[in-house]
């Protein structure tokens, strides 16, 4: 009977990339989509190229909305159910997407999909912190990173490879064939990490006092607040990314490969920070990058504005390189800084955390992408002020 369940249990290696693949789901239905905006634009009438930008934003307004709900559901009725919920939302969200008739229809199925998204997103936190804590789970999380960074390398280029060959309604049904195959992988692989006699009823109340807790512990409200921004500016790269390379750079279908060797500089950043974040500790990881960040944006900017009439392109690829590889290593440790305190309460923790910085993010960065100007200003000023707002965030953070 052990011999059985140990069989059925995942190796750590298999662990990691089943945790990636669900958490992967999200990148995969942001970046697969970049190449296809201006045929979603054209094909749905909609006249301002900056609105077309509501599509990647949209997703994670619904990211911020469905953790909130999910991640206290998981701790009622089990982390694997609530996956369950979120999965089939998900899919529900993507086939209203790939029948849209209108803009607005597309926007909702969008919405949809990151309520979804948000399961995995949530729930996957709390199921890694129910089994790790401290370093270990950021070296967790790191490893989850590195895996997880291969889809934003790949996704944008899978994109361009299915409307070569279909419209862009096909890569709505590839979500969907791709979230079946991770949902019978995790069903069928993955224990339950919270066992009955430590499940809570789901209650608005848990809900406001999980967000009283966070809000009292200046740590947790610190690094959720950093998460936030570090990820606006993010956003806005996500966001602008289509217009900047395709358009203002006119790289065409080899927007993909720019996008992804960017996307590999954070995926790099993850794997090294599993290592230094055992030796240097994550504190002092989140503080140096945060400043180099603020460094190269205020170089950049210097260089824009006294340099370049037009920034060339293997600068600005530079500038994004080492910036997003500082990214990489923030993405490996501010919602492990921000979980730390709160073990307590592991599920709704994640949950009121990933609600509330992706909700500061979403607003952050379509702010920064609707600024788009045809120039690169308005996305290296973003990152710039973000990191710079950070670094006081987090010595007042620490300072308590």
């Amino acid at each position: 009977m052990i011999a059985t369940k140990l069989k059925t249990r995942p190796s750590f290696a298999e662990f990691i990339v089943l945790i990636s693949l669900l958490m992967a789901l999200t990148a995969l239905s942001i970046d697969a989509m970049l190449p296809a905006l201006p045929l979603i634009g054209r094909d749905l009438l909609v006249e301002n190229a900056n609105e077309r930008q509501m599509v990647i934003s949209m997703i994670f307004f619904g990211l911020a909305a469905g953790q909130l709900f999910f991640g206290p559901l998981s701790d009622s009725i089990g982390r694997k159910r609530a996956i369950y919920a979120g999965m089939a939302t998900f899919i529900a969200g993507s086939l209203i997407a790939m029948v849209a008739t209108s803009f607005p229809m597309l926007l909702a199925g969008r919405l949809i999909q990151g309520i979804g998204a948000s399961a995995p997103r949530a729930v996957t936190l709390a199921l890694v912190r129910d089994q790790f804590s401290g370093r270990a789970m950021a070296r967790v999380m790191s490893f989850v990173a590195t895996v997880f960074i291969l889809t934003p390398m790949l996704a944008p280029s899978m994109g361009q490879a299915i409307l070569q060959f279909s419209g862009w309604r096909a890569i709505f049904g590839s979500y969907v064939v791709l979230a079946l195959a991770a949902l019978l992988w995790f069903a069928l692989r993955q224990p339950e990490t919270l066992p009955q006699e430590n499940r809570t009823p789901f209650t608005l109340q848990r809900i406001v006092k999980a967000m009283q807790t966070i809000l009292q512990n200046r740590l947790a409200l610190g690094y959720t607040i950093t998460a936030g921004l570090v990820s606006g500016a993010f956003i806005g790269y996500l966001n602008s990314a289509q217009q900047i390379f395709q358009e203002q750079y006119a790289l065409g279908t080899l927007f993909p490969i720019y996008f992804g060797v960017i996307a590999s500089s954070i995926g790099l950043a993850s794997l090294v920070n599993t290592r230094l974040v055992m030796n240097l500790g994550m504190r002092l990881l989140t503080r140096s990058t945060l400043l180099i960040v603020f460094v190269l944006s205020a170089i950049m900017l210097v260089g824009v504005f006294t340099l370049f009439e037009t920034v060339p392109l293997w600068v600005f690829m530079t500038y994004l390189m080492l910036t997003f590889f500082c990214v990489g290593i923030l993405f490996g440790n501010l919602n492990s800084l921000a979980m730390e305190p709160l073990g307590h309460v592991a599920g709704v923790g994640a949950a009121v955390v990933g609600s509330l910085s992706t909700l500061l993010s979403v607003l952050l960065g379509t702010l920064i992408g609707q600024s788009y100007n045809g120039t690169i200003v308005p996305l290296v000023m973003g990152l710039g002020i973000l990191s710079g707002v950070s670094l006081v965030v987090v010595r007042w953070a620490e300072a308590g």
